[in-house]
């Protein structure tokens, strides 16, 4: 998730999330191939780009039409970059196509961005009234609308624990079924009221919105967000050169808890009891890690983009196997 600033009139620029950090993590060669899995407004893949030479080639993803309409704004000026209306999940199929079996670098910059939090009519936030709508793709026909007006108490109880980690997931559950018993629920305004009364005044966190976990929750059962996680680490781990480089940033323990434990599968793959004194399994070892713990935006990023303050980047790099050391 980035800053989204004005750019001299030009139309919205994007200043991505740690952005040396990305940099130095992904470590350019300038004639190599690099996926943005999540191009948003185009920040990242800019900064990739200016590192690049006429060999070397860039490609960005998004599943939002919109994001990609501004990342090809942002970076008219290359030559070199493709861009992909796909899902992540999806890139191993949609880079195929292109003839794209191994890539030098990945980056992954999960989660809600800016440019969906301050367009009010995408119906991502409370803090503006709209359409509870969530979708990050919009040709997709399931939304927010979907989850507060059709789910039974049941099912927005599991999303709201599963994804929200809500300790009054079952309230703020009946709060809603009730209150759409007398009208369908519109509104993204009315739905943060409806969660906030169903939490009492006393729980209430000091430095987020009562409805922060609930809202959070339901986008991510909107975009599958997590349920595809995993699968596309160990698909672009897969894509990967030797020596290529996977980064993700993200932004909530469930997504960072999901990043390091495939992270540590892939480096550590062994399933042989911690007593056995050989390896037996077979398992080796498919990277190593860049950054044994996550890295944080620092002091000056925090003050210029309050939105980092929860970015986590995690990196690890492909293994060269036996044969291509020797």
């Amino acid at each position: 998730m980035g800053q989204i600033i004005m750019d001299n009139g030009i139309g919205l620029r994007h200043i991505p999330v740690m952005p040396n950090q990305v940099i130095e993590g992904l470590n350019i060669k300038p004639g190599g191939v690099y996926l943005d899995g999540t191009v948003g407004a185009g920040g990242h893949s800019f900064l990739i780009a200016q590192k690049l030479d006429k060999t070397g080639r860039l490609i960005c993803m998004d599943r939002d039409a919109e994001a990609i309409k501004l990342a090809l704004e942002r970076l008219r000026g290359f030559s070199n970059v493709t861009f992909i209306k796909d899902n992540f999940a999806n890139a191993k199929t949609a880079l195929a196509g292109l003839g794209i079996t191994g890539l030098d670098g990945v980056l992954l910059d999960l989660g809600v961005s800016s440019m969906h939090l301050d367009d009010g009519a995408r119906g991502f936030s409370f803090q503006q009234d709209a359409e509870p709508d969530m979708r990050m793709d919009r040709d997709s026909g399931f939304s927010a609308l979907d989850v507060v007006n059709k789910y039974s108490v049941k099912d927005m109880t599991r999303i709201f624990v599963r994804y929200g980690e809500e300790r009054f997931a079952g309230r703020i559950a009946r709060a809603i079924e009730q209150a759409r018993g007398v009208s369908p629920i519109m509104s993204t305004l009315r739905l943060a009221d409806i969660i906030a009364y169903a939490i009492p005044r006393a729980k209430w966190e000091k430095t987020k919105h009562p409805a922060t976990r609930v809202f959070q929750a339901i986008r991510i059962e909107v975009n599958n967000e997590l349920g595809v996680l995993e699968r596309a680490i160990r698909d672009f781990t897969d894509m990967l050169n030797p020596s290529g480089r996977l980064l993700i940033i993200s932004f909530n323990s469930l997504e960072d808890r999901i990043i390091k434990n495939t992270f540590n599968s892939l480096v550590e793959p062994c399933t042989c009891p911690k007593d056995m004194p050989v390896c037996i399994c077979g398992k080796k070892p498919l990277a190593t890690k860049i950054t044994k713990k996550h890295i944080k935006p620092d002091a000056k990023e925090l003050a210029a983009n309050i939105r980092s303050r929860s970015a986590k980047l995690r990196i690890i790099e492909k293994m060269r196997t036996d044969t291509e050391t020797t």
